[in-house]
């Protein structure tokens, strides 16, 4: 049933899920389109896959549904039956959070990531809101979502370092997880940033973080990672047009008051 329902994904050009054929619907997210809103009423944001005549919106809900639909591809879950065990506990509690909480990357950090993991709860900082504070402001606000993101690239260094103990990746040396793949797009977008708003503190640092350029290595040359992770010289002209376009818009409105 599920080879034979279109598939359709409603969001952006680095809107991106492997594992599965589907046909791709470009969203303005400056001027959203009515699927968009009546397809996604509460959060009103992409991506929204579309499948089976459903729709399932915010990331780790797809990626979910993506695991437990297409069969075929290899699990998020890991085989091992003791590591599959824990797996399902924190997947439950993940459930849970669903269940009681707006999905999106921040509270997924703060009620899923940092009690499954024992993380402090700065941890959630590094979310998307924060990131894109960096592209647009300025002055001390500007240093203060910098100092934010800095404090949470050195907890997900020690989560590396403790969690993964050797293998390449949380669900394993062969398979990638859930948390892989949460964490998989944070170090190209953090440079991207960092050289879009000229905050070179930002920029990924080997050196500093070698257990995180060990697993981002590691990670970036799994062969669906290789298909679907956006270019970091178009993420950061992407990035570079939003700066130019809020730093506009904020002067306009600025020359009216």
């Amino acid at each position: 049933m599920e080879e034979q329902a279109e598939v359709k994904l409603l969001g952006r050009w680095f809107s991106v899920f492997s594992g599965i054929k589907y046909v791709k619907i470009e969203e303005d997210t400056t001027n959203k389109s009515s699927l968009l809103l009546n397809s996604n009423p509460i959060y009103k944001r992409i991506p929204v896959l579309f499948h089976n005549e459903k729709c399932f919106s915010e990331s780790l809900v797809i990626i979910e549904y993506i695991d437990d639909t297409w069969k075929q591809n290899p699990s998020i879950l890991p085989q091992d039956p003791a590591e599959r065990a824990v797996a399902l506990f924190k997947k439950k509690k993940n459930s849970e959070f669903i269940n009681n909480c707006n999905y999106d990357y921040t509270s997924f950090c703060r009620h899923f990531l940092c009690p499954c993991f024992n993380l402090p709860i700065n941890f959630h900082n590094l979310n998307i809101k924060v990131l894109r504070n960096v592209i647009f402001s300025r002055g001390e606000r500007q240093e203060r979502q910098v100092k934010q993101i800095k404090d949470a690239m050195e907890v997900i260094e020690k989560v590396l370092m403790l969690e993964l103990k050797g293998k390449k990746f949380f669900g394993g040396d062969a398979d990638v997880g859930l948390i892989d793949i949460v964490l998989g797009w944070l170090p190209i977008w953090l440079d991207a940033i960092g050289e879009a708003a000229a905050r070179t503190q930002i920029i990924f640092d080997s050196q500093k973080y070698p257990c995180w350029d060990k697993w981002t290595k590691n990670f970036s040359e799994l062969p669906f990672v290789i298909e679907t992770l956006p270019p970091r010289d178009k993420l950061v002209v992407h990035f570079k047009q939003l700066r130019k376009l809020m730093r506009a818009s904020a002067a306009r409105v600025a020359s009216k008051i």
